[in-house]
């Protein structure tokens, strides 16, 4: 089911300074200078990153004058997505199976307390 475009997609993702990258982009296009203003590390080490999510073709960049605006490519998570809807489908059966195992056991009566003075 992977291919090494997806390959590329998961470890982009993995990091969570690119997950939070994709968030704010998700808000809409950015300045890459707005971008680094959000992270304490240097312009060089968000660049790095965006460029991560770039070949990963998680964003793309786009020049205004001199500087470099940012969108974020929403379509390559679809395989993410899909990848992780067979694990909600796992876990919802799993929970469906212990619903209906908790429905069939007969209620436990609570333990008597010692009424002593």
């Amino acid at each position: 089911m992977q291919t090494i475009e997806s390959d590329a997609v998961f470890h982009a993702i993995a990091d969570r300074t690119r997950r939070r990258l994709l968030e704010l982009l998700a808000e809409g296009e950015r300045p890459v200078q707005d971008l680094a203003a959000e992270f304490d590390m240097s312009f060089a080490a968000v660049s790095q990153h965006l460029q991560i999510l770039r070949a990963a073709g998680l964003v793309r960049r786009r020049p205004a004058g001199r500087k470099r605006i940012y969108a974020l490519e929403p379509a390559p998570l679809a395989e993410v997505r899909a990848w992780t809807d067979q694990y909600e489908r796992f876990w919802k059966a799993r929970l469906a199976r212990l619903r209906r195992h908790l429905a069939t056991k007969p209620a436990a009566k609570p333990a008597a307390k010692d009424e002593t003075p």
